[in-house]
């Protein structure tokens, strides 16, 4: 389907989505968010590997459209609030791998983007924060919850309560970024990562993924027992077969995704 507001672009089984909105500096609004939702569903349908960037030399997502926000009421701002849910919950389901291209400003909802990706590699020019209770609010898709679990409950209360950027080097340290690279390296970068697990077996990727998330906030026995019952079930997949097969060859797999 055609796209106002974002571009869908396809190589071999890596997926790019870009957020165009390069004048307000890629910010989200209800239309955004919508299109965002579409195109991520539409891509996990036809590819392995998923890439979230922005358009332009500024931003990833430079935050919210704080014109759409500013007359809003609390119902209007909670269903704001879920379509931004919507897309970030999504980000974790599909079952392939996302990665976030951060090339410049990841603010607010476009940080929040971000963290629901399973990788983030940000260029040297990137500036990451929750700037929302410098408007007297909080992060509304996610950001509080995801954020601690990526780098602590110390460090998240700090980015949050401060509302104060952070730079690639000390968002890298702290545990936030997979890598920080030069401007011009960033998406070739993105795209090698995506084009390395497009090739390993899909369903395991996908499992794996489901395993990562869901298992992340279970008793470690339980979520051992379900690694457990996941790891026997792929060798009833062709791809398993393929794999072993290939591994013992010598050569490359060619995985179906069955």
């Amino acid at each position: 389907m055609p796209y106002e507001n974002i571009l869908l672009e396809r190589e071999g089984p890596v997926a790019t989505i870009t957020v165009n909105r390069p004048k307000s500096l890629n910010a989200l609004n209800s239309a955004t968010l919508r299109e965002l939702t579409q195109a991520v569903r539409e891509a996990a349908d036809s590819c392995r590997a998923l890439i979230l960037t922005g358009a332009g030399d500024r931003a990833f997502v430079a935050g919210a459209d704080i014109a759409e926000m500013a007359p809003m009421t609390p119902w209007s701002a909670r269903e704001f609030s879920e379509l931004g849910h919507v897309l970030t919950a999504l980000l974790e389901d599909i079952p392939v791998a996302t990665i976030a291209a951060v090339n410049g400003y990841a603010l607010g909802g476009g940080l929040e983007l971000a963290v629901a990706c399973d990788m983030i590699y940000a260029s040297e020019n990137a500036k990451l924060g929750f700037p929302e209770v410098t408007l007297g609010i909080t992060p509304g898709f996610g950001g509080t919850q995801r954020l601690v679990r990526l780098v602590g409950k110390l460090r998240a209360k700090e980015i949050i309560f401060t509302g104060e950027m952070i730079d690639a080097k000390q968002a890298s340290q702290i545990g936030l970024l997979n890598a920080v690279l030069p401007r011009e390296e960033l998406l070739p970068h993105c795209r090698k990562v995506g084009a390395k697990i497009a090739t390993r077996g899909p369903l395991a990727v996908a499992r794996a993924k489901r395993l990562v998330e869901r298992g992340y906030d279970m008793p470690l026995r339980a979520a051992n027992r379900q690694e457990a019952e996941t790891f026997a079930l792929l060798f009833d997949t062709q791809d398993r077969a393929e794999g072993m097969r290939a591994f013992l060859e010598k050569r490359a797999a060619k995985f179906i995704g069955k």
